[in-house]
């Protein structure tokens, strides 16, 4: 008996296996259906980092808040969604270059190593495709988006391409992740600065408000960090300062 072939060519019940790095370093090659997830988060990307003069891409470790490690990325641009899926209070696991897909494609068999897999607290996962704008109408990239789609569909999972947001938002959320690590901070004042945030409204309300017990510069970065935390939640579609508003999340 035939098996019906899906829209983008895949040929449904088809395997895809996934090949993913363990923290070990060793790989394990299984099929997409029977990846254990925490197995790939808790790993290591799945191929290896290359620099050299000339490349054309920025690649780099960022240490990610979320997941308290150093995530891997190959661009500038995928830093940045990284950085959006740090700042997002909804993801609780981040991994790069999480694994190696590979599967047939009608007649073809097509191979690909996404670019990040984000867990969700309500237990989503999201597969995501960083490309540059000036790619993402590019045939071969479209019919790899299409496939990888169908793939993770088929696993439950959802799939999203990105290749950029509103840049003051992202510029703003690059900037909170210099404050995104508590001990790295004077958090013994934090009681106070939270204090005065629930009496006030702006940022320079609150170094105002606080001006007599301490500097400025001790008391912006604790609140840039309830920031970053959420439990101030501010406008980030505009730019920065001491005019920026905010709510206090109980």
């Amino acid at each position: 008996m035939a098996r019906a072939s899906s829209r983008n060519g895949t040929t449904e019940g088809e395997t895809v296996s996934a090949r993913y790095r363990q923290a070990d370093g060793q790989l394990v090659e299984t099929g997409l259906d029977r990846l254990v997830v925490a197995e790939v988060t808790g790993g290591l990307p799945v191929r290896d980092f290359r620099w050299y003069k000339g490349r054309r891409h920025y690649s780099g470790w960022y240490y990610a808040a979320t997941v308290g490690r150093l995530v891997a990325y190959e661009s500038l641009l995928e830093l940045a969604r990284i950085l959006l899926a740090d700042f997002d209070p909804g993801v609780v696991e981040i991994a790069s270059q999480p694994f190696h897909l590979a599967g047939r494609d009608g007649d073809r068999l097509r191979q690909h190593v996404p670019d990040l897999l984000l867990v969700h607290a309500d237990g989503l996962v999201t597969v995501v495709d960083v490309k540059a704008p000036s790619r993402m109408k590019d045939p071969k990239v479209t019919a790899q988006f299409a496939w990888t789609h169908h793939v993770c569909a088929r696993r439950g999972w959802a799939y999203e391409t990105w290749s950029g947001g509103d840049p003051v938002v992202v510029e703003n959320v690059r900037f909170l992740a210099g404050f995104r690590r508590p001990e790295l901070l004077e958090t013994d004042r934090m009681p106070a600065v939270v204090a005065a945030a629930r009496e006030q409204s702006t940022i320079g309300g609150i170094e105002a408000a606080l001006a007599d017990e301490m500097p400025q510069e001790a008391v912006r970065p604790l609140v840039l960090h309830l920031i970053w935390s959420g439990s101030l939640v501010a406008d980030l579609r505009r730019p920065m300062g001491s005019a920026t508003t905010f709510e206090v999340v109980a």
